[in-house]
Order: C-alpha cells, then structure tokens, then sequence
C-alpha cells in the first residue's frame, strides 16, 4: 500500500500585478512587445502575472490568453470584479444595470454632463479610446463599471459624484476615463488573489491613480512613466524604497524594471535549462 503523501505545488517565487493601458500596454499602440523579454523570463519562473485593469472580463480574457497567463487570475474593471483562472467567458453580474439605471435617474443637468462607454456604442469607444472596432466592442460588455468622461461645468462635478454616492456608486479617475462602480478596488482583489497563492513576494506595477492602493499594498510597487499624464505625486512609501519609478515610459519601463527585480532577487538561477 502507498502511503505517500501526495504532491503539492509550491508557492511561487514572486508574483505580479500590473495595471494595462500606460503600463505593459502602450498608450497609444495598446502594444506589450517591449515587455516581451520580461514577460518570458516570468513564465518561465512560473510567476504568475495578475492583470488588474479599467479593462472588461471580455477583454483580459483575449489578451491573457495571448500572454500565456490563461491559468492566473485577472482583476477586472479596476477591481470591481474578478476573471477566474481557466475562465474564458464573463461571468454574470446585475451591477452594470443597477449603475445605468442609477445615472438615468439624475437630474439633466448632472446626467448630461457625464458621457460613459454606455451612451457611446462601439463606434464612440473606438473613438474614444482609439482601440480597433473589434476591441471596442469587447470594451462595451461591461459588468461592473462605467468608464466615461466628465464633461459638463466643473461646478457641478461634485455634485454629480455626491449624487451617485447616495446610490452606492463610488468614482475612480483612472488614466484617462472618471469610472463608476458600486465598490471594490484592485487592492482589494489583490488580497484575495495573494492568499491563494500562500502570499509570496508581490510586484505591482501601475502609472495612475487608481493604481496607487495597489502599489503600496504590494511588497514593492512600481510607477511606470506615462508622458501622456500628469506624474503621481510622491508617495509615502517611496522614501523607504518600497515603491519606484521608471524613467522609460509604458511596456519599455515595465520590461526594464521587470529584469531588475528579477535579477536583484536572484531569481533566474531558479530558470530550469535544457538537458
């Protein structure tokens, strides 16, 4: 009779979570080819990369597949909602109606000042975000959230923001859009995703404000350089070292400090090698 314990999968050596657009994406070619040698070195480690975006489930599922990270869990729509590993299609949610029927019921002064993904259609996200129509019609299968544009008198903006808050919606300004959620922060999601891999070292990497709980709460975050925007002021944790930034912009930054924290923690001797 075998007695043998059976075999368990160890934790990883690192884990990583990374912001999309402005950060392993380029801003304006939606492209992670410069963080292709980064890329390479994680899955060959086995690291698992999190990708945690204002992005839908329809859409991470596409471009997880494409990294090779279909078995990692994704953090959707700015951390209202999780893709699950080995999940190709969304999962099912009501909150996307809620929140448009919320905005609906605004008064006209408040709703007209406030353009989301919702009143645009494909045609106007495509516009809007410059994804190819393909794409954009992934972006539109909303679950969680509204990403759109504030553009009514400043006045009124708050609010706007005060009225949605007595619904429960909470708003976000993320790299280029004001998104609306009734809660959940990709800080959040990365907690739970942290404790199913027993909490190895982390990495998050982020360019925008909604990133920042997510860069402190992280062992190590990283601010990649987005010229498109205004920088992130300094953050608490950069004067002890837990926190950094790139000088590159987008995926070149991305992949730049990816090789540096892999070779300062020494962890390609870990690479298994042929024969």
């Amino acid at each position: 009779m075998n007695t043998a314990a059976p075999k368990t999968v160890p934790p990883p050596s690192m884990i990583v979570f990374t912001d999309l657009d402005g950060t392993l994406l380029d801003h304006d070619s939606y492209s992670h080819a410069a963080a292709l040698p980064a890329l390479n070195k994680l899955r060959a480690l086995q690291v698992p990369v999190v990708l945690a975006s204002s992005k839908t489930a329809a859409e991470i599922a596409v471009l997880r597949h494409e990294l090779d990270f279909d078995h990692v869990p994704a953090i959707v729509e700015n951390g209202a909602g999780v893709l699950p590993a080995g999940t190709e299609a969304p999962q099912q949610s009501t909150d996307y109606t809620k929140l448009r029927t919320a905005l609906a019921r605004l008064p006209i002064d408040l709703r007209s000042g406030y353009q989301g993904f919702g009143d645009w259609g494909d045609e106007g996200v495509a516009h809007h975000t410059g994804l190819p129509m393909e794409q954009a019609k992934l972006a539109t299968q909303r679950q969680f959230s509204e990403p759109g544009l504030w553009t009514g008198p400043e006045h009124l903006k708050q609010e706007f923001l005060d009225a949605l808050a007595q619904s429960g919606i909470a708003a976000r300004e993320g790299g280029r859009f004001l998104t609306l959620s009734f809660g959940g922060t990709k800080a959040a999601q990365m907690g739970a995703i942290l404790a199913q891999y027993e909490t190895p070292f982390s990495v998050a990497l982020g360019d925008a404000p909604n990133d920042v709980e997510m860069l402190e709460t992280a062992d190590l975050g990283v601010v990649i350089a987005n010229p498109h925007r205004a920088p992130l002021p300094q953050l608490a944790q950069e004067t002890q070292g837990k926190i950094l930034r790139t000088e590159l912009a987008g995926p070149s930054g991305w992949n730049q400090a990816m090789l540096e924290i892999i070779a300062q923690r020494h962890l390609e001797e870990r690479i298994p090698t042929n024969g």
